[in-house]
């Protein structure tokens, strides 16, 4: 199954019954982005009546009803993102009550709603494996490593004794290319695991 994001975050707004349902969608990198986003938002829409969400980042699925009645709100918005095969996307939908009950029923109708027209609002970006790396390389090679790397997102150059590189490549382009970076006897080092956009 392949995996995918939303390629910006979006605010989307629906009115039922007087009550108003205001949905983000968030992309995150991390479980550890979430309790912040989430603070931020409570403070910017500081007298809402709830703050209910949804997340998936990797193996990892969350949701909570914050005090909406148990499966009527976190459950449908992570049903939502799931059905889309998204990935590393926090959803909080924050809603200020109307005074007219909506029931269970009207509740799951709801959240769902805003979620889903949410998703029509940006576009959705499939995402592969890859890495972040550092390479450091002398200015000598420096018009052949750009040549090499002329199709890959370069997040970060510095130029000091000798050039260095951050960049993020997918697996399959990184086993492409590695032969040509280690034939120009760079020094390579993984950063770390990622997921990147290949759309």
């Amino acid at each position: 199954m392949k995996m995918q994001t939303i390629k910006k975050n979006v605010t989307n707004e629906i009115i039922i019954n007087k009550s108003r349902f205001i949905a983000k969608l968030i992309k995150i990198n991390n479980e550890n982005d979430i309790k912040e986003k989430l603070d931020n938002l409570k403070i910017e829409y500081k007298d809402a009546t709830h703050y209910c969400y949804a997340y998936i980042v990797g193996n990892v699925k969350r949701f909570s009803d914050d005090g909406e009645p148990s499966g009527t709100a976190g459950m449908p918005i992570l049903n939502v993102i799931e059905s889309n095969n998204l990935t590393n996307i926090l959803c909080v939908v924050i809603r200020y009550f109307g005074g007219i009950k909506l029931g269970a029923g009207g509740l799951v109708r709801a959240y769902t709603k805003v979620v889903v027209e949410s998703l029509k609002e940006t576009q959705i970006v499939t995402l592969a494996k890859g890495l972040n790396l550092k390479i450091e390389f002398t200015y000598d090679k420096l018009k052949t490593i750009d040549n090499i790397l002329k199709n890959i997102n370069i997040k970060y150059k510095e130029y000091d004794n000798n050039i260095i590189y951050e960049i993020s490549i997918t697996n399959d382009k990184y086993a492409e290319i590695k032969k040509e970076l280690e034939t120009n006897s760079l020094n390579i080092d993984i950063l770390d695991q990622t997921l990147i956009e290949t759309n």
